[in-house]
């Protein structure tokens, strides 16, 4: 019986978030690149739609969040098989939204940009803090889910402005999202700013960037990408993904005292 309980009470206080290290943010990018590869390759390649390719991601994602939230401890694979899901609907979800819809890239972005903001105002005014050393309940990983979702949408709709809109093309706007994380990664390391702050912002910021990278890799060459097939780009991507998680520390973040 106490061998029970104490499992018990590991398993409810243990985090089910990974610790934010290096591995964790490039494995990060590399997820946000599989979603808007994968994504296309639904939508595009397939010829279904936005709508049915969100249909479609979105069941997934439904599937893989309610067995993340189910687990009593972090399992890596169920993580980031999460996120990857949030990546993928974003895409797609984005893309309705800014071509499907009419509202354009950067009405879409409002929009995404809005709803993000709002959901973490909703969240610290329920729970008091949005750090993610916080979550340790339903409601809060149930606000961490949901505004991962909103980031990864909003990150595409960036993306697609950026790359589309100001003219800097695919790898142009890779650049631009790749010193704003310099930015951040360097207010992490020479300021007091919020780590929570920082966390946040540098979350948004590398899904535009995958978003941009990944369009690189697969759009046509007329318009400014590499032509890869859309299947060989996410299967390379999800390969490499794996290979990372088997060999890069995978650990739960501290649960706070």
């Amino acid at each position: 019986m106490d061998e029970y309980y104490n499992e018990l009470v590991v398993s409810e206080d243990a985090s089910k978030i990974p610790q934010v290290t290096l591995g964790f943010w490039i494995v990060k990018i590399l997820a946000t690149t599989l979603g808007e590869t994968g994504g296309d390759a639904v939508t595009m390649s397939m010829n279904l739609g936005y709508l049915v390719g969100t249909a479609i991601f979105a069941a997934i994602f439904a599937a893989a969040v309610a067995a993340q939230m189910g687990a009593r401890r972090f399992h890596p694979f169920l993580y980031w098989t999460v996120i990857v899901a949030t990546t993928t609907v974003g895409t797609t979800l984005a893309d309705f939204v800014d071509r499907s819809l009419g509202i354009g890239y950067l009405g879409g972005s409002s929009l995404l940009a809005a709803l993000l903001v709002a959901s973490l105002a909703i969240w610290y005014r329920t729970l008091g803090t949005v750090s993610i050393a916080s979550i340790n309940s339903r409601q809060a990983e149930t606000f961490y889910w949901v505004t991962i979702m909103f980031s990864q949408t909003l990150g595409t709709a960036l993306g697609d402005w950026m790359a589309d809109s100001t003219g800097l093309g695919y790898g142009g706007g890779a650049l631009v999202f790749a010193a704003g994380l310099a930015v951040i990664t360097a207010a992490y390391l020479w300021t007091n700013t919020s780590r929570t702050v920082l966390f946040w912002a540098a979350f948004v910021l590398t899904r535009p960037l995958g978003a941009t990278v990944g369009d690189f890799l697969d759009k046509p060459l007329d318009h400014g990408g590499l032509a890869l097939s859309r299947y060989t780009a996410s299967a390379s991507l999800a390969m490499v993904m794996v290979l990372l998680i088997l060999l890069l520390p995978q650990r739960a973040g501290e649960h706070p005292a």
